[in-house]
């Protein structure tokens, strides 16, 4: 085998997603997933720390973009406006991805410590959003309110957007999301 390796990452991602949808996630090893992509493991550790973290390797990404989405759009825009702006970027972001994303949610479905990682991941982003309103002068309990309410709309988004039978844009079931979240806390249906 070769030193170097082209795509290694992404081969590693395909084969754990392809083996974990088939095994499962608790039945699959470091080694299987490596022997898959045709790799060591020593290359699978150059490129993740373990298992889980294939599914979850462009988390920090994913918050960093929504956050700084959201801070640049509250320079001239009310909090859920720069919250849509936030979603609009994650947005961009997952589009073109849905079969992998749809991969990865069916394998943290199956798997309790996985769903907790993600509910983490989704608190850790409510907190940085709630932190960045605050620091663009939204007051308490407002800023943790309108941050749990953007998480809440990208999660029943996400979730639209990968039952779809439908190849839906993304941000346009964001946008739906929100203009609900919208209608109802103003008083409609």
């Amino acid at each position: 085998m070769s030193r170097w390796e082209p795509n290694a990452r992404e081969r590693l991602a395909t084969a754990a997603l392809e083996l974990y949808g088939d095994r499962g996630y608790e039945q699959t090893t470091v080694a299987e997933i490596a022997k898959c992509a045709g790799l060591t493991e020593r290359t699978f550790f150059r490129h993740y720390a373990d298992k889980r973290e294939v599914l979850f390797a462009s988390s920090g990404e994913f918050q960093e973009l929504f956050v700084e989405a959201v801070a640049e759009a509250l320079n001239s825009a009310a909090p859920i406006d720069a919250l849509a702006a936030g979603l609009d970027a994650v947005s961009e972001m997952l589009a073109g991805q849905r079969d992998f994303v749809r991969a990865r949610q069916a394998v943290i479905r199956a798997n309790v410590e996985l769903q907790e990682r993600d509910l983490i991941k989704l608190e850790s982003i409510s907190a940085a959003l709630a932190d960045t309103l605050r620091r663009h002068g939204v007051t308490e309990p407002a800023a943790s309110l309108a941050a749990e309410a953007g998480v809440a709309v990208f999660k029943v988004g996400f979730q639209r957007w990968i039952v779809a039978e439908e190849d839906l844009d993304l941000s346009r079931v964001m946008r739906e999301s929100l203009d609900e979240l919208k209608a109802v806390t103003a008083g409609g249906q």
